[in-house]
């Protein structure tokens, strides 16, 4: 091979291995992170009670009465405050003994809420009510507003509990955080995280089979064995 085309391969496995570095980088330390951590501790599972205590409830109304219509859609039976509440084709809330719509929870029901699926012995630091997130919040995609109850705890634990039903929803902490930031990196999707289809990503794994391959096109053209054997060909 004439020794312009060799240089030129050099050249071009150089650069592009300076311009794609930072980036396998960030693939090689995400992919370690991912495989030496436990998904589950990513989840919080570590964080959730043993056994959530359920409660039996007697005299309840039927939905029909309550919403006045002979057609419901789903229907999900919710204890809050150690009340029972139906909650009614994904939109609205009412207590099942007596028929009361519940707007939305207070900030008393989502530390109930909280402390039902919480390991006991987590202190409370503070309860905060939200009703926007940015699109890297640790909270976005889920339902609004919800409470935010936050813990005295290393890891800046913090539990969502959605304001409109009262479903407890996330746990979010240091070691979570962590995961999302390098899985950002991951999938290099900077907007929602969870997007194999970037632009971005489909360039930079074309050029790093590019790097790659030159590499490999770099070694066969300067090894001594191989210009050997093509000598004795």
């Amino acid at each position: 091979m004439k020794l312009g085309t060799n240089k030129l391969i050099r050249k071009s496995h150089r650069y592009l291995g300076i311009f794609l570095g930072v980036q396998f980088l960030l693939w090689t330390i995400s992919g370690m992170y991912f495989s030496w951590t436990e998904i589950d501790e990513i989840h919080g599972d570590q964080f959730i009670a043993d056994e959530i205590s359920e409660i039996a409830f007697e005299s309840l109304l039927s939905p029909t009465q309550i919403v006045g219509k002979e057609k419901i859609k789903s229907i999900e039976l919710r204890v809050i405050a150690d009340q029972p509440y139906y909650w009614i084709d994904d939109e609205a809330l009412y207590n099942a003994q007596n028929g009361e719509y519940k707007s939305e929870i207070n900030r008393a029901d989502a530390i109930g809420i909280a402390q039902k699926h919480i390991k006991a012995g987590f202190e409370i630091k503070d309860i905060l009510r939200i009703t926007t997130v940015g699109k890297h919040h640790e909270y976005r995609g889920r339902p609004l507003p919800a409470y935010v109850v936050s813990y005295e705890h290393p890891e800046n634990l913090k539990a969502y509990i959605s304001a409109k039903d009262g479903s407890f929803q996330r746990i979010r902490h240091r070691s979570w955080r962590w995961f999302d930031f390098l899985w950002m990196t991951h999938t290099m999707d900077y907007q929602g995280r969870d997007n194999f289809n970037t632009i971005l990503l489909r360039v930079f794994s074309l050029m790093g089979l590019i790097t790659v391959s030159s590499g490999f096109l770099l070694w066969f053209v300067s090894s001594a064995t191989i210009r050997k054997i093509k000598k004795t060909v």
